[in-house]
């Protein structure tokens, strides 16, 4: 899979050549491609944003610098193009799989007031948000929806992995201990060092229904 991120501050992305994504892309499971999108303006200065027009506070990135960009990296519009927008859809575990069957994602992040509406409307194949709230741009979630799609590449983590943690079979994840046994008066429970993986199942599945009920109870009967 390959994952194209478009933004004015490509600095922001360090972080996805770390850990088990920076691992990913080096073994070649994954391709991450950003680009500056300062690097396709046509302004002398670099410059990407202009006051909006009607007025009102901040600044909003120019459609050209965007365009330009896009048509450089993507020129026969073989990505998924996503603007990453609080107006989207919000992003949930099932869009991870809808995402996946795309070979190649192309994640547009807007910053200061917006991006023109031209370009969105011209360039872009839907919006997706991470949640009712607003950050200053669009790299948190870009960098959000690149590790949750990485996770899933095949041999980047492993099926037993991917298989019990939350929101599969729409359940949340049991609880998880490790050593030592005891831990400021608290115990691990009995069940899971008993050796018997019939009853530690048992006990797993309960858990997460538990759990499940308690902070999500939306996610039960819910179709996946």
């Amino acid at each position: 899979m390959r994952i194209d991120i478009l933004t004015l501050f490509p600095e922001m992305f360090t972080p996805l050549t770390e850990s088990i994504i920076g691992r990913a892309v080096k073994s070649g499971k994954v391709e991450i491609v950003v680009t500056d999108i300062r690097d396709y303006t046509e302004n002398k200065h670099r410059k990407c944003d202009d006051y909006p027009f009607g007025g009102g506070a901040g600044m909003v990135m120019t459609p050209q610098p965007i365009y330009s960009a896009i048509m450089a990296v993507d020129p026969n519009h073989e990505a998924r193009r996503i603007f990453m927008s609080p107006k989207g859809r919000t992003f949930c575990q099932p869009m991870v799989k809808e995402l996946l069957s795309y070979e190649r994602i192309l994640l547009l992040c807007g910053h200061y007031e917006g991006v023109d509406q031209r370009v969105i409307d011209l360039m872009i194949d839907e919006e997706i948000s991470l949640g009712d709230f607003v950050l200053t741009g669009g790299e948190i979630p870009a960098m959000a929806i690149t590790d949750s799609l990485c996770r899933y590449v095949g041999g980047v983590i492993s099926n037993e992995s991917l298989s019990e943690e939350s929101f599969t079979g729409n359940l949340l994840e049991y609880p998880q201990f490790t050593r030592p046994q005891v831990f400021m008066g608290l115990q691990v429970p009995e069940v899971l060092v008993s050796g018997n993986h019939k009853e530690v199942d048992k006990w797993r599945r309960a858990e997460a229904e538990k759990i499940t009920q308690k902070l999500r109870p939306d996610l039960l009967g819910r179709e996946e």
